[in-house]
């Protein structure tokens, strides 16, 4: 009787157990590493911090070489290009001034998200955090460097308030709004949409700092090629020259053709949200149209990127 049971239990089939089903790959993963980096903010804000003193290290007043290399360049072109583009100082130079901030950031978080990966390979392999983390110290390090330079800002607006609070045009040399000129209404309440816009600016700095650092880290190529294309970009993108010229009663709108050309550069509507505010000038609900789309189509690819390739990065690196 215990032999025929022993010669059952031998030619039972054994139950394997099933292989474990790695969720290495899943936009659960994917929104908890996002969502963790954000809860580190403790360690992504105090290296974003150590990057600022690092560079300025032992430096008389630090981080303030930022606003005044900044306030010298915008001076230096806001004179010249004022002169070219046959627009009065008083409200091109505000323009241009908040052209370049703007600017810097959106470079920076091109140039660095890139790099990003890249340059925190020490830490990816030996500390255990989200790699969020990184991405959050990028964007936040060029938050803090654009916080240093909008104090140009400020001290710009204070000067030409006068000019900025009434209606003005860039597009003739009186600045005023004559005839079929252009017109910007000037500063009002709206200055507080710039708030929002910076948001949408950050938010999109975010995923292209995650996207183009993963590519960049398993195609060392591709800096060379984005590095290529930010020139390109800043004299496509209406930073130095206003649109002004290309509207009616502008001095080149002769060759207003280029318009929807412009319009086809998504840089224009980001510049748009956050600079028109500032300064008083005319925007339309379809730069934030434009913005938003973006943004939610970005932050798409930047998921899916993460979800398949988060895992690799340490690796890559």
């Amino acid at each position: 009787m215990h032999a025929t049971s022993t010669v059952q239990a031998a030619n039972s089939p054994v139950a394997t157990p099933a292989p474990p089903v790695s969720d290495s790959k899943t936009f659960s993963r994917a929104f908890a590493d996002i969502n963790a980096g954000f809860r580190a903010r403790e360690l992504w804000g105090h290296l974003g911090w150590q990057d600022i003193k690092q560079r300025y290290r032992r430096s008389v007043i630090g981080p303030f070489w930022i606003t005044i290399s900044q306030a010298v360049i915008a001076l230096g072109l806001g004179l010249l290009y004022s002169q070219l583009f046959n627009s009065p100082i008083e409200v091109f130079l505000p323009y241009l001034s908040t052209g370049f901030i703007l600017w810097g950031f959106i470079s920076g978080c091109l140039a660095e998200g890139m790099e990003t990966f890249i340059a925190n390979e020490g830490l990816i392999k030996q500390l255990p955090a989200p790699l969020s983390v990184y991405m959050l110290r990028t964007v936040w390090r060029q938050t803090l460097l654009l916080a240093h330079n909008m104090i140009v800002y400020v001290v710009i607006l204070v000067i030409f308030f006068n000019a900025l609070d009434n209606p003005y045009s860039l597009g003739n040399s009186e600045g005023l709004c004559v005839g079929n000129a252009y017109c910007h209404p000037g500063l009002s309440w709206n200055i507080l949409l710039a708030i929002p816009g910076f948001l949408l600016l950050a938010l999109n700095a975010g995923w292209v700092t995650l996207l183009l650092g993963i590519i960049s880290t398993r195609f060392r190529d591709i800096p060379q090629v984005i590095n290529s294309l930010i020139q390109l970009l800043f004299y496509g993108t209406p930073i130095v020259w206003p649109v002004d010229q290309l509207l009616g009663g502008g001095t080149r709108a002769s060759i207003s053709w280029v318009l929807p050309i412009i319009q086809l550069n998504p840089l224009y509507h980001f510049m748009q949200v956050v600079r028109a505010p500032l300064i008083g000038q005319s925007f339309t609900p379809g730069n934030w149209i434009v913005v938003g789309s973006i943004t939610i189509i970005g932050w798409a690819l930047a998921l899916v990127a993460m979800r398949n390739y988060r895992a690799r990065v340490s690796y890559w690196v």
